[in-house]
């Protein structure tokens, strides 16, 4: 490796290897230096080591810039394995090696760590490829083993050295997962595969889905699937939509397009789509076209397409309906009237063909416009427009003068015919006829209904005067005639059917009306062919001439009238002939073709008409009556070729209707060629088929470019071929054909029903309905009604819809089927489904029954958790929950839901049924399917602070939502309506404050009233604003709050240090609390300079002068508490101006509470005497009348000033209250008069003993010297039960402070905490000892701390102790500490303030270090001295031990030469105002200079104080006795002698009365004690017993002994006082007469002063015997369990570990009596007297030795 600058000079290569070696060869490599640097490089070479690698060059070489230098070095191995060595090189720049290595070649190939796949779909596949890579010298050979559904390409294979190979991996799923899949590849040397490497496969399958998006559709959602609707469409035109096939999975899905069924329909499929199958990309679309051809005249197609899509878990269907429509043709009239024509004249007339329709209309006129008829329209035929019209001309010319009417059919292609009524008379110079008018024509109609019609009584007369007949309004009472005609069943003849009997030879209107009668006149045959190869089945000759018959079906006689026409080859001889009724005639109908080689084809027409009587009835006129012959014939020469025909037919094939009934198609015949060409039905092709099946015009001839509708009648029937037959026109009299598929098949009505006819329902609640839908399907070619028919009977069980409707071919309808059980039964019904075609109007109904099965059964429910606690939300807040609702019946349940709201406070509620639901459900009703689960989501919000309960509770619904069960609770919900709170569970101070104790602190800041504020609901005013906002445009906003409290930051000298609260906040509740102190401006909007007018206020004045001063700070301001978390929050007030500072913050919790805080603060002057009182008003407990022994109660005075305060009580007070009390001392001060030290704190001791039960108030002022004196108010009750009394005393106020100050966690800066900060002892008897243990941990990970314990004392007495007192803490260290607390002999109310103070080593070394420095040069500035020159700017500093005075310095800003407004800092506004001006001295700035030079002493640091609070309640022995028996044993009580100060009392008399009623009470009381002592059998014996027992030890000797005994953490008894006057006899007290006696003489010692007060007396040299036993006992003890748990905290006692136990040998009588001669023994050779008691140390050994247990 190259280093240094060796790097920048030259450049090689970092190593040489050698791979492709073998044996006892040599191989060489050359390594290349090049000189990259400026400078010539000299190179130091040191060769490679081992013998295996050489170089032949020397050992220093030099490079030229720009040079290269070839180093070879060869390598010679000996043994097949790997060899590594080096060459170094260096230089000046410094030096680096080459590496030379030689390696085995092994097969070795690179492959990626993993393969992710792209996304696929199920049962889809994708690829992909990697690169696999040899990578070593050899030949490798590979193989792949991998599973489904990964498959590798190629699967092995052999691999030349450096060779790479793609292998392409498949991924097949077959289900939607993630797919993780290693693939092993054995690879070496060939058919060695020893090595393997491995390939993650990574793939990720997902189910394809797609969506049909029609047009018009939204999102591709429809209602009942998608439909694509073609709307209407023409026949013979087809229709294009489209559709796109979306896929919304993120995989490509391949699809496949089908039609549902895979029967073909007969006309083929009517829809077509374009594309079949394809492949839609993720997220992308596919368009489809789908194209719709009708093929007859309306009717609704139908028809589906199947949606496949490999691996999809659905298939979807796309409806496609289209319906076919024909024009809609109509003529302008009707009637034409040509009116009286002469003969050999025409007339001309026009009418309109309009077609409205958007449907292009081919029409033909079934008319011989050649001249064969007096009648002819041009044009004859054509196409009529979309919503367009054309004019037909009508032309009139007679020839034989009679009255002519001929009714035209115009035959329209998919429509019925419409007819055209022509009407005109000829008239000659001799014949003139009655002229046919049109209302003729109406009249004889209604004539002839009156005659067919036997209920008719009208006239044709009368008939006559309710028509109103015009020449140009003819139309309309024909069309009334028409439909009057249409609404009589008998007399219903269709158009088709009228045209028909027209074409078979009858043209009578009238009689071709009526079913029931014959026609008049009638031709036979009405079709003639000449010339043609097959004869006409009327005609067996091919002559040129045929004859044709005509019959008179009249009683009366006719005459035929046959039209010529000039010029035409066919003609009819004769022309005029007369027929009798009843007779027939025959007519030649010649042809004579003109030309050869040609074509024709003509209509002949005959009009009859009576001879003699053309008038009837008066008015009525019958019009003539038509019969027709169609004829054609052509002249081709035998041989000659006829005519190629070029046509087509429209449609190709023709379907009937799959009914029995008679039907009627058209088809378009079009000669699409230049030449005429005729056709002829060939009937002989299928005889059979000939008689079923009729076809008009069955011949004739059509022009080049026009076209023939041929109009085809038949009655299908079920026998007739299913896939038809063909039918063959022959055209131009040749082999030319064209034939016309024909399908006249008959079928049944096909139904399916879905589910092989059952349906299944699921099992229904009893009362409720469950729906199913049921799909049926017209499998049939016609169209349906259909109607559901269910029995009477099961109509309540069961209903559908739609029970009625119709069906398309090919259609399928869905309907919903509902099923509501009566009883829990099975069911089981058979509705009947009836479907007839549409066309009988009710006839041929064929059924079908479906099998219903359903289970009535009783459904329910219940929640997962039947309880569901909430838990706590804020009030005016919300919160989701869901409840999971699980139906484990067998059927489904519908229901609705009801909530019960109960409120679980204690407060009370005006109306409960007025209180707002705070639950609200999202949904009240629903259905819950069988063995489902469905999630009921509700919104909690409470409305106040309370806990909530809701019930809730279900009932089932039946089919109309009516309400079948009563409320059943299916869960019950808990919820707790919070406000956000905040608690302050500990307090410190600092600063001026460090000295005060918690309970103080706690008291200054009035934080039990705080805690009380914060746990109280907030009033509306204070939710005004639920947060933090600006909203006040004044400088002292507005409050809305009430909560009002003061913060009293106490009292400090001016300039002294700040006064610092800590409190420790903390958050009890479930919600984080954001919380703010908000000053003033915090509140207040900001304004531009010019919006702020007026003038300030003095108080805004003082708030600006707080707010520029920043005498009160919070820090932090604001913050956010989680759950359970704590934040310290510091308080500090500035003692830099005298006086006193209020300033309002508003406390705000966000959602919750707003407290107003006064921050109140004093500061003063430094030589002024103050004491600062918490509060001047104190509450005494308590105490019960007549109690001798009244408890001593505590008043604290704290002197906040910096000089000693001497206070005295005013007594004048208490006097007075005496002497209004019956010289009673009601209260009595202990130190009434005193001296407290600056900032120290004085506890005024007062005794409350009062008179009557009642409450007391007592004004007392106390003086101060040279200060200002305070009148306190001081308050107690006397209590007169006992109980009352005690139960006030145990819930004292301090104790309950003491709960609350648990620290939870250390405040910032502290280093050293406490286990505990107070102690509570609670109630305990006088003269007891109580033991407690704390530890004190060292917090520092890297400080060692040491701490000393501050005892005080109580009256000249030592109450507590703590062991050890005094110690070392090291990082993280804790140490144990025991406090032993012993009660005084006089009832007490203790409340005590321990000091730990704490300071760091590292300080200490520091303030050490400094002291040593600044003696060092104090002393050295003694025995040195200095020349002064008086060219020397610097002066030496002089040391100190004290800082001098400095002389007074100007307050303020600097002077500038323009004074500006006072700034509110500094001073007081007085004091700024007067000090503005004052400019400093000369003096003031010499005594700056010379306080600069002035070298202090150091000062020690100020140690950390930890304040441990101590509470406890003594009482007498005997009132401990009565009112605490329980607890009595629990404590010890010392028998060592004590002897406090006995508290001052007013009265002087010390001795017992004299005289009086007391003197006889007290006489009364001894007597019967003494009387009943004396009675006492026990206690005469246990005298007796005791005179036989010497003293053990006296006092004298015991009480050195036992102070000796003691251990050093316990007290030792105080020794007697130097006054004492006297001293008693020591006596021993055993039994119950020691118990009576002691408390006798407590009891005794004291007197009654003035009215029954109790005092001890003041005696000299009183002393007590002391227990020595019992004393030294629990010495013993006491530092045995210290021991132990010193042990246990230092880890040299495990108490967890399991007890070992020995079995000990029984106790029995024998083994005592061993034991107490052993004793007696002992004792004899020590020479002790039998009765002594032995030493309580072998006593202990003893017990020790009998007891192992122990």
């Amino acid at each position: 490796m190259i280093q240094g600058l060796a790097r920048d000079s030259l450049e090689v290569k970092a190593e040489l290897v050698w791979e492709d070696w073998g044996l006892e060869k040599e191989f060489s490599k050359t390594l290349v230096l090049k000189n990259i640097h400026s400078k010539l490089q000299k190179l130091h070479v040191r060769p490679p080591g081992s013998k295996f690698f050489t170089t032949l060059i020397p050992q220093i070489i030099f490079i030229s810039p720009g040079t290269s230098f070839s180093v070879p070095i060869i390598f010679r191995p000996l043994q097949r394995c790997e060899y590594e060595d080096s060459i170094e090189f260096q230089c000046k720049d410094g030096s680096f090696q080459v590496c030379l290595r030689a390696i085995i070649p092994c097969p070795a190939l690179e492959v990626p760590d993993s393969v992710l796949l792209p996304l696929c779909a199920v049962q889809h596949s994708v690829h992909t490829t990697f690169l696999l890579k040899n990578l070593s010298k050899l030949q490798t050979c590979f193989q792949w083993e991998s599973s489904g559904p990964f498959l590798l390409s190629p699967e092995q294979g052999l691999l030349e050295p450096g060779q790479e190979c793609h292998i392409t991996v498949v991924f097949q799923p077959h289900e939607a997962l993630v797919y993780q899949q290693q693939a092993y590849c054995r690879f070496g040397e060939e058919d060695q595969p020893e090595s393997f490497c491995t390939v993650l496969l990574q793939g990720l399958a997902k189910y394809p889905c797609l969506h049909m998006k029609t047009p018009g559709s939204k999102d591709g959602k429809e209602q009942c699937g998608p439909e694509l609707h073609f709307g209407s469409v023409a026949v013979g035109q087809s229709s294009q939509k489209s559709f796109e096939i979306f896929n919304p999975s993120p995989v490509y899905a391949l699809f496949c397009l089908s039609p549902l069924s895979d029967d073909v329909p007969l006309l083929g499929s009517l829809f077509s789509c374009d594309e079949s199958r394809g492949e839609v990309a993720p997220g992308g679309s596919f368009r489809v076209t789908v194209t719709y051809s009708p093929a007859v005249v309306d009717t609704v197609s139908v028809d589906y397409l199947s949606l496949k899509c490999s691996g999809a878990l659905n298939e979807t269907l796309l409806k496609l309906t289209g319906n076919a429509i024909g024009p809609e043709v109509f003529l302008s009239s009707s009637v034409l009237d040509f009116g009286c024509v002469e003969k050999g004249e025409k007339v001309v007339q026009t009418v309109q063909l309009v077609n409205s329709s958007p449907v292009e209309a081919i029409y033909q006129l079934d008319l011989d416009c050649s001249g064969h008829s007096v009648f002819s329209i041009q044009p004859a035929s054509g196409t009529v427009h979309p919503h367009s019209y054309i004019i037909l001309k009508a032309v009139y010319k007679p020839t034989q003068p009679i009255a002519h009417h001929r009714r035209v059919a115009c035959l329209i292609l998919h429509r019925e015919p419409m007819f055209l009524d022509l009407i005109g008379t000829c008239h000659s110079e001799l014949q003139k006829p009655a002229v046919l008018k049109p209302e003729h024509l109406v009249l004889y109609k209604l004539h002839w209904y009156r005659r067919q019609d036997p209920t008719d009584t009208f006239s044709p007369v009368q008939q006559d005067q309710n028509v109103h007949l015009k020449q140009q309004g003819v139309l309309c009472p024909l069309e009334e005639s028409h439909q009057k005609a249409d609404s009589d069943s008998v007399l219903s003849r269709t158009p088709m059917e009228d045209y028909f009997q027209s074409c078979m030879g009858c043209m009578d209107p009238f009689t071709s009306n009526s079913s029931s009668s014959s026609p008049h006149v009638t031709v036979v045959p009405n079709e003639l062919l000449f010339d043609h190869k097959m004869s006409s089945p009327f005609s067996n000759s091919c002559t040129s001439s045929q004859s044709v018959s005509i019959n008179n079906h009249t009683r009366g006689k006719l005459s035929l009238v046959w039209t010529s026409a000039r010029d035409s080859p066919f003609s009819v001889s004769p022309l005029l002939c007369d027929l009798a009724p009843l007779k027939s005639t025959s007519f030649r109908v010649n042809f004579d073709p003109k030309k050869p080689n040609t074509l024709h084809e003509a209509q002949l027409e005959c009009f009859a008409y009576c001879k003699e009587n053309h008038l009837l009835e008066g008015q009525l006129l019958f019009p003539p009556w038509l019969v027709t012959v169609r004829v054609i014939g052509h002249s081709f020469q035998p041989g000659k070729e006829h005519f190629i025909p070029c046509c087509s037919l429209k449609p190709p094939q023709v379907v009937f209707p799959a009914l029995s009934v008679l039907s009627y198609r058209t088809v378009l015949l079009q000669n699409r060629g230049d030449l005429p060409l005729t056709f002829y039905l060939d009937r002989n092709s299928n005889p059979v088929l000939a008689e079923s099946l009729s076809v008009v015009p069955s011949c004739g001839l059509i022009q080049p470019s026009n076209h023939q509708i041929l109009t085809l009648r038949t009655t299908p029937t079920e026998d007739s071929p299913k896939q038809g037959f063909s039918l063959h026109l022959k055209l131009n009299a040749s082999k030319h054909t064209k034939e016309l598929a024909v399908v006249s098949v008959a079928e049944k009505l096909c139904v399916s029903l879905e589910g092989d006819g059952s349906l299944y329902f699921l099992p229904t609640a009893v009362g409720s309905q469950t729906q199913r839908s049921h799909r049926i399907r017209n499998l049939s070619r016609l169209p349906l009604r259909f109607k559901w028919s269910i029995p009477e009977p099961d109509q309540e069980l069961i209903c559908v819809e739609p029970d009625a409707g119709e069906l398309q071919p090919n259609e399928s309808s869905v309907q919903i089927w509902s099923f509501s059980p009566l009883e829990e039964i099975a069911y089981t019904l058979k509705p009947t489904l009836t479907f007839w075609p549409i066309q009988t109007h009710g006839s041929g109904k064929s059924h079908l029954v479906l099998q219903v099965v359903g289970i009535g059964s009783r459904g329910f429910l219940k929640a997962e958790k039947e309880v569901l606690d909430v838990g706590e939300i804020m009030v005016g807040g919300y919160r989701s929950v869901e409840v999971p609702l699980v139906n484990s019946s067998p059927c489904p349940v519908s229901f609705c839901l009801s909530v019960q709201q109960s409120l679980l406070s204690e407060d009370p509620i005006n109306d409960p049924q007025t209180e707002p639901k705070a639950l609200k459900l999202d949904r009240e009703r629903g259905t819950i399917a069988s063995h489902s689960t469905m999630l009921l989501q509700f919104t909690v919000g409470p409305h106040r602070r309370a806990p909530y309960q809701w019930i809730i509770s279900y009932q089932t619904l039946n089919l109309s939502g009516n309400v079948l069960s009563p409320p059943q609770a299916v869960c019950e919900v808990l919820a707790k309506g919070v406000f956000p709170t905040l608690k302050v569970i500990d307090v410190c101070g600092s600063g001026s404050v460090s000295g005060l104790s918690k309970v103080r602190l706690w008291k200054l800041f009035s934080l039990d009233s705080l805690n009380e504020h914060l746990i109280s609901n907030p009033s509306p005013g204070e939710l005004t604003h639920r947060t933090p906002t600006r909203h006040s445009m004044s400088p002292s906003p507005s409050i809305f709050t009430k909560a009002m409290l003061d913060f009293n930051f106490s009292v400090a000298p001016l300039h002294s240090h700040p006064s610092t609260f800590m409190l420790m906040l903390h958050n009890p509740g479930s919600l984080p609390v954001d919380w703010a102190f908000l000053f003033p401006e915090d509140q207040q909007i900001e304004l531009e300079y010019w919006a702020e007018t007026g003038e300030f206020s003095s108080t805004e004045l003082n708030h600006m002068k707080i707010k520029d001063n920043r005498l009160f700070s919070v820090s932090p301001r604001s913050g956010t508490l989680l759950p359970g978390q704590q934040r310290a929050v510091c308080f500090s007030y500035s003692h830099n101006f005298t006086g006193t500072d209020r300033f309002p913050v508003v406390f705000k919790i966000s959602f919750g509470r707003e407290i107003l805080m006064n921050f109140q603060g004093l500061t003063v002057e430094r030589d002024r005497p103050y004491l600062h009182f918490a509060s001047k008003r104190h509450v005494f407990d308590s105490v019960m009348i007549g109690d001798y022994n009244p408890p001593r109660q505590g008043f604290e005075l704290h002197n906040g000033g910096a000089v000693a305060v001497c206070y005295k009580v005013d007594r004048d007070v208490l006097c007075q209250l005496q002497v209004d009390n019956f010289n009673h001392p009601v209260l009595c001060c202990l130190n009434p008069e005193g001296k407290i030290l600056p900032g120290e704190t004085t506890m005024l001791e007062w005794i409350f003993s009062p008179l009557e039960a009642k409450m007391y108030h007592m004004d007392i002022l106390i003086y101060i010297q040279d200060g200002d004196s305070t009148l306190v108010t001081f308050e107690g009750c006397g209590l007169n039960s006992p109980t009352m009394c005690f139960t006030k005393q145990f819930h004292c106020s301090d104790c309950r402070m003491s709960e609350a100050c648990v620290q939870r966690l250390p405040f910032p800066g502290q280093v050293v905490s406490l286990s505990e900060d107070s102690v509570s002892l609670g109630d305990i008897p006088v003269c007891s000892r109580s033991s407690r243990i704390l530890y004190l941990t060292n917090g520092s990970h890297t400080d060692t701390v040491h701490y000393t314990w501050d005892l005080p004392r109580q009256i000249n007495q030592q109450v507590v102790q703590i062991h050890p007192q005094q110690g070392v803490l090291h990082p993280g260290e804790s140490s144990l500490c025991f406090l032993t607390f012993t009660s005084s002999d006089y009832p007490t109310h203790y409340q005590l303030d321990i000091l730990c103070q704490v300071i760091q080593e590292a300080k200490m070394t520091q303030y050490r270090d400094a002291l040593q420095r600044w003696e060092e040069e104090k002393e050295r500035q003694q025995v040195e001295f200095i020349i002064t020159d008086k060219n020397i700017t610097e002066t030496p500093k002089v040391l100190t031990d004290e800082e001098p005075l400095a002389a007074p310095v100007r307050k303020g800003p600097p002077l500038r030469k323009y004074k500006t407004l006072p700034p509110i800092c500094a001073r007081t506004s007085y004091e700024t105002v007067g000090t503005i001006c004052t400019k400093i001295t000369r003096a003031d700035r010499r005594a700056q200079r010379e306080k600069a030079k002035v070298l202090t002493c150091p000062e020690p640091p100020q140690p950390a104080l930890l304040h441990l609070g101590i509470t406890a309640h003594s009482h007498g022995l005997l009132d401990y006795i009565t009112h605490f028996p329980d607890q009595f044993n629990e404590h010890y009580r010392c028998h060592q002698l004590i002897m406090p100060l006995t508290p001052e009392t007013t009265s002087s008399s010390t001795s017992p009365p004299s005289h009086g009623p007391d003197r006889d009470i007290l006489m009364q009381v001894l007597n019967s004690v003494l009387r009943d002592i004396l009675d006492d059998s026990a206690f005469t014996e246990s005298l007796i017993t005791m005179v036989s027992q010497p003293i053990t030890y006296p006092l004298q000797e015991t009480s050195h002994s036992s102070k000796s005994l003691l251990p050093a953490s316990l007290p030792a008894p105080l020794p007697p006082s130097s006054t004492s006057h006297t001293t008693p006899k020591p006596q021993v007290l055993s039994g119950t007469m020691a118990l009576q006696r002691g408390q006798h003489n407590l009891v005794d010692s004291q007197e009654t002063a003035g009215g029954g007060f109790i005092e001890r007396p003041q005696t000299d040299n009183t002393q007590q015997t002391i227990h020595v036993r019992a004393d030294f006992s629990e010495d013993v003890l006491l530092n045995t369990l210290q021991n132990l748990m010193m042990e246990a905290v230092r880890g040299e006692l495990v108490l967890t570990a399991h007890p070992r136990t020995a079995t000990l040998p029984p106790v029995s009588l024998r083994n005592t009596m061993t034991s107490t001669a052993k004793a007696e023994e002992e004792r004899e050779n020590r020479k002790e007297p039998a009765g002594a008691s032995p030493d309580p140390s072998s006593q202990c050994f003893l017990f020790l030795e009998n007891n192992p247990r122990v």
